[in-house]
């Protein structure tokens, strides 16, 4: 074969997945959703593509600078090349989801009169954002989203994270912290810090980021964005202080008490139902970076694992911008790339997973014969059927790589499995 070769491998930031992964991402979805499920809670699907204004208007944070677009097709993209001056918003009319609460928001503005009020809803599906791809970071992932709308209380807060928190349980995720903070509790902090108002959308896109760039970078970035020392100096000496600040403290300067007894209340309750299971516990330097937020944000987070594992809270007007009328919404996502991530390198085994057979056969068995006794082994065994090689020996070490433990073979018309 001559001339240029297609290139094999998937594009930066996306991977393709073996088998040995596959079954890890089958299993712990499928446990999600049992748990899911069992809850209550039921599955949509909608589409990977979203109008590119609705995502422009969504107060995704910085996720909005991460958005794939979508060229404009035929006659409309000619038309907005030829424009002068060529404008970027122009060329595109679409682009890839970056989450599911916007997708989630406008399905349920659509179809509402066809769900349950209050709905509780699942999605498990990919979703996109192009930034620098890094390791638990690609540019498309898996989501694995409840959500809640349609109620007030923070009864929704707190049934998602006992379901959430069971799914981790019952997949055998066992050391995790339910990280929690109120986004009014936060904003009014930083307006007494010297923030004005105007800012603090800009200013919590930054605060986020601590995770990644650290206090330093924090420093840094607040400073180019031109706000004031005092401010930038407050919230410094605030992050140097971590979470030695008390949820009595903070409210007692910075909240109204309404909204304390609230954040009071889902942190105690939910004690009460983990049992010591897992921990919850404020953190008042948890942002979530995405501006659709209005109060409740938390995060699942590890001190075995760096980063979080999950992450949400509530999100009051983003329905509201398609109905003209506010919606109660509340969501919680488990992330599931680096959940499979962390299981994989801790060596983490599939429960009651069946002992891999591989089945080799030869002409002289009649094929019949041959699905017969795979059929038989498949009480005990997970059995694939393989023409024998002709050089059993690479064929053997193959397998053995590919996770199979047991080998089954006639001789003399008899099954032999070793």
């Amino acid at each position: 074969m001559t001339g240029d070769f297609m290139k094999i491998n998937a594009l930066k930031g996306m991977k393709d997945i073996l088998p040995a992964e596959q079954r890890l991402r089958d299993y712990v979805q499928g446990k999600i959703l049992e748990t899911y499920r069992a809850s209550g809670f039921e599955r949509i699907s909608t589409p990977m593509l979203e109008d590119a204004e609705n995502l422009d208007k969504s107060d995704g944070g910085d996720n909005l600078n991460l958005i794939f677009k979508v060229l404009k097709r035929g006659d409309k993209l000619k038309a907005a090349l030829e424009a002068s001056p060529v404008e970027e918003k122009a060329l595109s009319d679409m682009g890839l989801r970056y989450d599911l609460t916007l997708p989630l928001s406008r399905f349920y503005s659509a179809n509402k009169d066809k769900l349950q009020f209050p709905f509780k809803v699942i999605q498990t599906d990919r979703v996109f954002r192009a930034e620098r791809p890094q390791k638990g970071r690609d540019r498309e992932f898996v989501q694995c989203d409840i959500d809640i709308l349609g109620d007030t209380s923070c009864n929704a807060e707190v049934e998602l994270i006992d379901v959430t928190a069971r799914a981790l349980l019952n997949i055998g995720f066992n050391n995790f912290i339910i990280n929690i903070n109120d986004r009014r509790i936060l904003r009014n902090m930083l307006q007494t810090m010297g923030f004005a108002p105007e800012t603090l959308d800009s200013v919590c896109i930054t605060f986020d980021k601590m995770d990644k760039i650290g206090a330093e970078g924090v420093e840094a970035e607040l400073r180019e964005k031109q706000l004031p020392d005092g401010a930038i100096k407050a919230l410094v000496d605030f992050i140097s202080s971590g979470n030695a600040i008390t949820l009595d403290a903070v409210i007692s300067k910075c909240a109204e008490s309404s909204i304390g007894d609230d954040l009071k209340y889902i942190i105690s309750t939910v004690e009460k139902i983990a049992g010591g299971k897992y921990k919850i516990q404020y953190s008042p330097n948890l942002v979530r970076g995405q501006g659709y937020y209005t109060g409740v944000v938390f995060e699942i987070g590890s001190p075995d694992f760096g980063g979080a594992v999950g992450g949400g809270g509530r999100y009051d007007n983003m329905i509201g911008k398609f109905l003209g009328q506010q919606i109660p919404a509340v969501g919680f996502s488990i992330g599931f790339e680096r959940l499979c991530l962390i299981l994989s390198e801790t060596g983490y085994k599939i429960p009651g997973e069946k002992e891999k057979c591989a089945l080799l056969y030869d002409d002289q068995v009649e094929f019949p014969t041959v699905i017969a006794a795979a059929e038989k082994l498949r009480a005990d065994y997970s059995v694939a059927i393989i023409k024998r090689a002709k050089k059993p020996g690479p064929q053997y070490d193959m397998l053995e790589k590919q996770g199979y433990t047991k080998f089954a073979t006639f001789r003399d018309g008899e099954l032999n499995v070793k």
